[in-house]
């Protein structure tokens, strides 16, 4: 047993039989001949707080924390004493903590505290959400919807109630293109035609199903070797299963054929086209109760797009901070490089038609350098 150590085992003695002084003294020592013992700077903060030091322990706590600043123990203790004190700073102290909550289960009165400290929290949130809407008033009331929506999401952001989400392509990443969750749909004038075709295109698709033609494949199939684990869960899975028109710029004839009026309205939609990568478009059958897990898509340089054709109550889907309702025939267009999940909660079948398109930004030179790249790569795994 070192000399450190040698204290400690005496500062609880003395903390023991209430001598707090001494053990405080002796902590002291044992810091100063183990400098970078961050558990002797809790102790000694813990027993200060027991001497009715509150001062003391927290300049314990601080030092412990300019050893491990992320240190979850230390952390909780300053925001406890912080809020014993009715500091100002006690919010955003138990923000911090909370952060680095560790996975598991913590011990009973360790999660009394924080749970306690979560509820300390969320109020000083709301606060200070007031009053940034407050400060921020004028400004929204003269945005449109989707500088409001964006403005909101600001403010979100900036309270951590959401985090912030990048592209993060499996293969492909094209720089400067703009990051979106859901972009706006007046980039896309001819939503409104695909989804005047809703009607069309359900009943296509669901004459397909039931002439048992249709190549229903799982939606996810890759080899078990390669390093997808974000897929693992649904390869090959039929749960998730997909009727391809289009793949990876092949067509699909068993299928395309008996849907004319889809594939028509397809073909006004400004898709790639690269051999062995895109054109891509597909009916997505999610299987009652089933979770897509998060996970991302192949390259930045397309966008997909939603049309949903059959939604029970309740599917949901996210990508990145923003969860939305599929409703039938109501199309949207997304970024699958930005992580992205979703559910079908209820006991029916959920189908969407998805169909993937340029990203707008990409100019026609760099569509041609994108489609040269990936046709010299020989496709992709999951189209463009």
């Amino acid at each position: 047993m070192n000399q450190a150590q040698q204290l400690v085992v005496e500062a609880d003695r003395a903390a023991a039989s209430r001598d707090f002084a001494r053990a405080q003294a002796l902590l002291r020592e044992a810091s100063a001949a183990d400098p970078g013992n961050g558990a002797i700077l809790l102790r000694l903060a813990g027993i200060s707080r027991a001497a009715g030091q509150p001062d003391a322990a927290l300049d314990a706590v601080h030092r412990a924390l300019a050893l491990a600043p992320l240190d979850f123990t230390a952390l909780m203790m300053r925001a406890s004493l912080l809020d014993a004190a009715g500091d100002p700073r006690v919010g955003e102290a138990w923000g911090h903590a909370i952060a680095q909550k560790p996975d598991g289960d913590l011990p009973p009165q360790l999660a009394a505290v924080l749970a306690e400290g979560e509820v300390r929290h969320r109020a000083w949130v709301d606060q200070r959400a007031t009053k940034l809407e407050a400060a921020m008033a004028e400004a929204e009331r003269a945005a449109d919807a989707d500088e409001r929506r964006r403005i909101a999401r600001f403010r979100s952001n900036a309270l951590r109630r959401t985090r912030v989400y990048h592209s993060e392509p499996t293969h492909f990443f094209f720089p400067e293109l703009s990051e979106r969750e859901f972009h706006p749909r007046v980039r896309f004038p001819w939503l409104a035609a695909l989804e005047a075709q809703t009607d069309a295109i359900a009943a296509e698709f669901e004459a397909l199903l039931a002439s048992e033609r249709g190549e229903l494949v799982p939606y996810i199939q890759y080899p078990d070797h390669l390093p997808l684990r974000q897929w693992q869960p649904l390869n090959r899975n039929p749960d998730w299963t997909a009727i391809h028109l289009w793949k990876n710029g092949r067509r699909v004839e068993a299928n395309a054929e008996r849907c004319p009026r889809t594939m028509a309205a397809i073909e006004a939609i400004d898709q790639p086209v690269i051999p062995g990568a895109s054109p891509n478009a597909m009916f997505s059958l999610l299987a009652p109760g089933v979770t897509i897990p998060p996970h991302v898509g192949v390259s930045n340089a397309r966008l997909v797009c939603h049309l949903p054709l059959i939604v029970p109550a309740g599917c949901w889907f996210r990508v990145g901070g923003e969860t939305r309702e599929w409703r039938r025939g109501e199309a949207f267009v997304f970024d699958d490089t930005m992580e992205h999940e979703a559910a079908n909660p209820s006991s029916q079948l959920r189908v969407v038609l998805i169909v993937d398109l340029w990203h707008p930004d990409l100019t026609a030179a760099e569509r041609a350098a994108v489609a040269a790249l990936i046709g010299a790569e020989g496709g992709t795994p999951g189209g463009l």
